[in-house]
């Protein structure tokens, strides 16, 4: 999936998550099976994205959520100046800390999503990433997340040398509870972990692979919350 080096400084220098600039390089590098399977994922997220919502992506990457989502606004933001030549020309690409959304004022944004970025963030930054998505969501706006389950795979999750912290489907939901968000849906096997698994090139079944109850490698969760 889009997953994302993302990692931020805090304010005593120390860093809050694992950011490395040759990241793209080895578990980011381009698919170009990216677009047609995000086509898919985002045909499928669009149940909750109005086509009239102003829409922020956290943790962008290669935008392959925000150059594909159909909404009125969509602003893609990342650490790596990659959002700069990957955002399409609709969207507005920002590089920046996720866990500062000061440039935004609140209530700015109808949805904020985020694919693969709260493992990279240690406890104090996810804190601070969440709280500020609430900030800059209007009332009933919605945070949608897709993670990798620790609980399907396990022995995979820190084959990405990025992670540092880990969730599952129940801890995440108790997670956002605890921080004050109202869990709207929960699919704890969504998507495959990776993009580089065998079955890769196969993105005519996405659609089939989101409709079925019957979830060949999943290793990807989907959590949507609202504030």
């Amino acid at each position: 999936m889009s997953d994302d080096p993302l990692a931020q400084a805090s304010q005593d220098g120390e860093p809050d998550g694992t950011y490395v600039s040759n990241y793209f390089e080895t578990r980011l590098a381009h698919n170009a099976n990216r677009t047609k399977i995000w086509q898919h994922l985002c045909n499928y997220l669009q149940r909750w994205v109005r086509t009239d919502a102003e829409v922020l992506e956290l943790g962008a990457g290669w935008c392959d959520f925000s150059n594909n989502v159909k909404a009125k606004r969509v602003v893609a933001m990342d650490l790596d100046s990659t959002v700069d030549r990957a955002a399409a020309a609709h969207v507005e690409p920002v590089v920046g800390d996720c866990t500062d959304l000061g440039k935004f004022e609140d209530g700015t944004f109808d949805v904020v999503f985020a694919s693969n970025l709260l493992e990279h963030l240690y406890r104090d930054a996810s804190d601070r990433l969440l709280s500020e998505a609430k900030r800059v969501l209007r009332p009933g706006g919605r945070l949608i997340l897709m993670q990798p389950n620790f609980r399907l795979n396990p022995g995979r999750y820190f084959d990405d040398f990025t992670h540092v912290s880990i969730f599952t489907d129940q801890s995440l939901q108790d997670y956002l509870v605890a921080e004050g968000w109202k869990i709207d849906a929960v699919k704890p096997k969504f998507m495959p972990l990776t993009l580089k698994s065998k079955g890769g090139n196969l993105t005519f079944v996405v659609p089939w692979y989101l409709r079925s109850p019957i979830k060949p490698l999943a290793g990807q969760m989907l959590v949507v919350a609202s504030r």
